[in-house]
């Protein structure tokens, strides 16, 4: 048995360190839109208008389907809400 341990569970499942990285900031979007979208109460077809995509995309991002968006299109989405996205770059340990 691997009794190996990860800082996150992208760093478990993913092949490299960008890959995890990358899944990292793309469900934390994913995350902050879901949260918009309910805390507004937003039907699906509603935050499909606001983000400018389609109701089957929305869809989509509530289901948690991350491959199917980029780190664009979700800065992109939460932009248009109205929501601030930062970005902060640490040098690793």
């Amino acid at each position: 048995m691997n009794n190996e341990q990860f800082a996150s569970v992208w760093d478990a499942i993913e092949d490299t360190p960008e890959e995890a990285e990358n899944m990292r900031l793309r469900s934390g979007l994913m995350i902050a839109l879901k949260k918009h979208i309910t805390r507004i109460g937003l039907s699906q077809s509603q935050a499909a208008k606001l983000f400018g995509v389609t109701q089957p995309r929305v869809s989509d991002l509530m289901r948690g389907k991350i491959s199917l968006f980029g780190l664009d299109a979700l800065v992109n989405m939460a932009a248009t809400a109205g929501l601030h996205v930062e970005m902060r770059v640490l040098e690793t340990a």
